[in-house]
């Protein structure tokens, strides 16, 4: 029987090694655009793009079992609270000072493009048959 969760552990897999090699150049070319300001903003830009998007692909790979109602709620109800969080993040970080706000604009951003891309690459890359059963001799065009 094929795997049918394979393209979601796919995603997730992808995307976190999307959100590592992101995480790597951002802060690579962050600090050396704006120093430990740059860092921190880039750090920051990552935890905050980068987690939105895997914390998604994780809540679905982890619901595969659950009706799809519960599924719909759970997305929801996480996006929501995703939502709440990351305005709370961005309101308490706006006088602030130790970050670079382009750094963080700009990973973001880029978290949120390369996660999703590596995510999609992960499934579309993952081979699932579509038909798991031979046809029956009742019906000759089951094909």
């Amino acid at each position: 029987m094929p795997d049918q969760f394979a393209p979601l552990r796919a995603a997730v897999r992808y995307g976190l090694i999307g959100l590592v090699v992101l995480t790597v150049v951002s802060v690579g070319i962050s600090v050396a655009a704006a120093g430990t300001p740059g860092l921190w903003g880039s750090l920051i830009g990552v935890a905050i793009g980068g987690g939105f998007v895997i914390t998604t692909a994780l809540s679905v790979s982890l619901t595969t079992r659950f009706p799809a109602s519960a599924v719909g709620a759970l997305l929801l109800g996480g996006w929501l609270i995703k939502m709440v969080i990351a305005l709370i993040v961005l309101v308490a970080l706006k006088d602030a000072e130790f970050y670079n706000r382009y750094s963080l604009g700009l990973t973001i951003l880029g978290a949120l493009v390369v996660v999703l891309g590596a995510e999609v690459f992960g499934v579309v890359k993952t081979k699932v048959a579509y038909v798991d059963s031979a046809p029956s001799a009742d019906h000759p065009d089951d094909r």
